[in-house]
């Protein structure tokens, strides 16, 4: 007498047992808390040379575990994959040199209005105008807080940050549409390793020659910063809206205000903590609102 086949379901992988919106939530404090640990080493290599060592460490282990398959690859591909390289360095040595001078979670909020204001500038809404004022209304309480007024160039440095996260955001959707699965993301992030080494390679080497255990240090922020969370987020939208995912992508700013407080003792004044809460109830907002007339 044969034995009839077992029939029992395959046990789930134990990351599907993780509730999405957790998987989501990690991912965001994941890249805040790398963040902050980064900056705990700027002065031995420097905010951009913080920047080039996550870079260049987050890119090269990608490299190895997905292996890019680019030999026919067509000029547009290419260029899409440039493209969302030079964006993401940007965006990458922007903000660290922001981080040098004033609080992350001030950086992080100021570097949100990119994606934010990507979401408003086509908008003919009366609804969506609200949220619109509401990100001005945290902008201009953010201008007269203590850390704009003393350090401007952190600021600036905060606000390149963020055109070149909506650049980002743009050419991401771009190569996504050109080049399958994850290859063009791998290559735009050597391609942001490279545009970083210029500007922070001495520093870095200079830090590494002097501690080698910055290696160490920075392999996790490279981890926490870019490898970790791209792969919770991947799982993570597998199981999830995206009108989900993006309402708790808007708890950057606080989470990088927590990460600031616990990690590096940065407390924020009450008017930029209100301006904070105004960008991220604008992003929410703007995110929920958006979603439900694409499902309309």
């Amino acid at each position: 007498m044969t034995r009839a086949p077992r029939t029992d379901p395959v046990p789930a992988p134990r990351t599907t047992r993780v509730p999405a919106p957790l998987l989501a939530l990690a991912a965001i404090v994941s890249v805040q808390l790398g963040a902050a640990v980064a900056k705990t080493r700027f002065d031995e290599v420097g905010s951009v040379g913080a920047a080039t060592l996550r870079l260049v460490i987050g890119a090269l282990v990608l490299a190895l575990v997905v292996r890019p398959r680019v030999r026919h690859w067509h000029r547009a591909q290419w260029l899409g994959a440039v493209g969302l390289g030079l964006a993401l360095g940007g965006m990458n040595v922007f903000i660290y040199l922001a981080f040098a001078s004033i609080p992350i979670g001030v950086a992080v909020t100021i570097e949100f209005l990119g994606p934010l204001a990507l979401s408003l500038v086509h908008t003919r809404r009366w609804r969506d105008a609200l949220w619109a004022a509401l990100a001005l209304a945290g902008v201009v309480l953010l201008g007269v807080g203590p850390s704009a007024v003393t350090q401007l160039a952190g600021v600036a440095f905060a606000v390149a940050a963020a055109a070149c996260w909506a650049g980002y955001i743009v050419m991401n959707r771009h190569v996504g549409s050109i080049i399958p699965g994850v290859d063009g993301l791998v290559v735009s992030m050597l391609v942001a390793m490279v545009v970083s080494l210029p500007f922070g390679l001495g520093t870095a080497v200079r830090g590494v020659v002097a501690d080698p255990s910055l290696l160490v240090v920075f392999g996790i922020v490279a981890v926490l910063s870019s490898v970790l969370p791209y792969a919770l987020e991947m799982l993570a939208l597998r199981r999830m809206p995206t009108r989900v995912f993006g309402v708790l992508q808007s708890l950057g700013p606080a989470i990088a205000a927590l990460a600031g407080l616990v990690v590096l003792g940065e407390a924020l004044s009450l008017v930029e903590v209100v301006a904070l809460a105004c960008v991220t109830a604008a992003s929410v907002g703007v995110t929920v609102y958006s979603a439900r007339r694409k499902s309309a």
